[in-house]
């Protein structure tokens, strides 16, 4: 399944090494003003401009998006500057593999990598792209990071927030020793993982319906679709199994009976290492922490599920 979502859809095509990556989304409503600086700040975060452990492929990779179709720029007015808006058509965007070395992977034409989807792909359906794992790489993220921008930024004008930050890297909790935890992991050729918790604020009461199709269940489909995600939780989580209910009872994480309450919405996600790492014997340009990378991600996919109550 490529396509996310029914009300407000999105669809990614591309592979990791193919000519380029992309996206078409439908029911994004006409006349939406789009900051695209935005959408560029947002890539250059998944990049991991600047950030200890990123692979030399996303810092060195432009990300640049072409916008094929649902955009047209607006004439400025009396009491306007001109913008870029959408026409309420399908927005069709690429963003070109300018940074791509299929070479890097030609010993796994005939051999799998532990921990990724080599064989599985290559079991189910006969054949595979043996190049980054094609569409099981994480380089389709971007696509999903430009769609998620747009979906945040009409949520923003119902005043509807979504931000995630990492939290724990490893067992390392302070944020301030994140980096140096890092880095002792990739000079030792190796990776680690991390824990990353998103907010909602502005949902009104009343999002998400009982049994089947309550709102964390949305979101967790979401978010674990991410690539490395292992693991969802909101409220109290797996760390409220410890405590007595009388002290957890009012951590609902903004979500009771599978329907929004009004208050902030909680929840976090724990990102695997990449098993792909030079103590593993593995070459090519990995993470040392991909969660690292993930934050935006988390935020998109939010934003994805969020959109298709309002």
């Amino acid at each position: 399944m490529n396509t996310f979502g029914e009300k407000w859809t999105f669809t990614s095509f591309g592979e990791s090494h193919g000519a380029a990556i992309g996206g078409v989304l439908d029911g994004v409503p006409a006349g939406l003003p789009i900051n695209f600086e935005k959408i560029r700040e947002e890539l250059e975060r998944r990049a991991g401009k600047g950030v200890v452990g990123a692979s030399a492929r996303a810092k060195n990779e432009p990300d640049e998006v072409e916008w094929l179709s649902g955009v047209i720029s607006q004439q400025p007015t009396a009491n306007s500057q001109s913008s870029l808006v959408t026409l309420g058509t399908p927005i069709a965007f690429i963003i070109r593999n300018k940074d791509a070395r299929p070479e890097d992977y030609e010993i796994f034409k005939h051999t799998y990598r532990v921990g990724h989807a080599d064989r599985v792909y290559e079991q189910k359906y006969g054949i595979r792209d043996w190049r980054g794992g094609g569409r099981a790489s994480a380089r389709e993220t971007a696509a999903r990071v430009v769609a998620g921008c747009i979906a945040k930024q009409q949520l923003a004008q119902k005043g509807i927030c979504i931000s995630a930050t990492l939290v724990q890297v490893g067992a390392e909790t302070d944020p301030a020793k994140f980096a140096d935890t890092i880095a002792t992991y990739q000079k030792d050729g190796d990776s680690i993982g991390g824990i990353i918790e998103c907010r909602i604020n502005g949902l009104p009461v009343g999002t998400g319906e009982p049994i089947f199709d309550k709102l964390q269940a949305h979101l967790a489909f979401a978010v674990m679709s991410i690539n490395a995600c292992k693991g969802f939780e909101y409220g109290t989580g797996f760390r409220g199994v410890t405590q007595p209910g009388s002290a957890i009872n009012h951590l609902s994480g903004g979500i009771s009976g599978g329907i929004s309450d009004g208050s902030e919405i909680v929840f976090r996600c724990v990102f695997k290492p990449t098993p792909s790492t030079p103590k593993a014997g593995v070459k090519g340009r990995h993470d040392a922490c991909v969660a690292t990378r993930a934050v935006p991600v988390v935020e998109a996919m939010t934003a994805l599920t969020i959109i298709q109550f309002i």
